[in-house]
């Protein structure tokens, strides 16, 4: 795929949607790390269900201190992978009080050290929360880079790594979630709806499908 197309398929995500945002609901950047660490293996929905209930009792590190693994868990138990989640978000919030002094680092070293944060949590906290223009592969930017032939790779960094290099820096901030919600919405795992997409004629999917 050459520049052209990919500057193409950008202009017409973001005419569709010039200013894309996360589903997962948050209102600071350590709310949008704990929705980001939950939302690992579960959905953005069942993340967005607990946290509204969650996020109104304890939203801060200390707050989710004081709640203690046993009563993070009443309000996490819903999602997939709950007491092991608990118990990283504990570990967590104690390391971002002793020491970040409670603030999120903008810094993905930092970020990558705090437990259950890995590479892809870190990169969406730090280009949604502090908009750094960084690119966050879940299984969604990884099939729809593949298939579309945007920046195909054999593993996520592979991806990561030609995404940076291929994405028009004019897109680069934002292709994150364009690229998610093309792929939770259109490009789907299953069964791809091609015939509704509005990359269709420029993607390079040999196996397109109609809807």
């Amino acid at each position: 795929m050459n520049k052209q197309k990919r500057t193409e398929i950008f202009t017409r995500l973001r005419d569709e949607n010039p200013n894309p945002e996360t589903e997962l609901e948050y209102n600071s950047p350590f709310e949008l790390l704990l929705a980001v660490a939950l939302s690992a293996q579960a959905t953005d929905v069942s993340v967005n269900k607990a946290t509204r209930k969650l996020f109104p009792v304890a939203n801060t590190p200390q707050a989710i201190l004081d709640l203690g693994e046993d009563g993070l868990k009443e309000y996490i138990k819903t999602i997939g992978l709950f007491n092991s989640k608990a118990k990283n978000a504990i570990k967590m919030c104690d390391m971002l009080v002793t020491l970040h002094n409670s603030e999120v680092p903008q810094d993905r070293k930092a970020l990558e050290a705090l437990p259950g944060v890995g590479r892809k949590t870190a990169n969406v906290v730090l280009n949604t929360a502090f908009r750094i223009p960084v690119m966050a592969v879940d299984t969604h930017i990884f099939r729809v880079s593949n298939r579309t032939k945007i920046a195909p790779g054999k593993n996520v960094d592979e991806v990561e790594d030609k995404l940076m290099r291929f994405v028009p820096k004019e897109f680069l901030m934002d292709a994150h979630h364009w690229l998610i919600l093309h792929g939770r919405y259109t490009c789907v795992a299953r069964k791809p709806k091609c015939g509704s997409c509005l990359i269709e004629d420029l993607c390079e999917f040999k196996d397109k499908t109609e809807d």
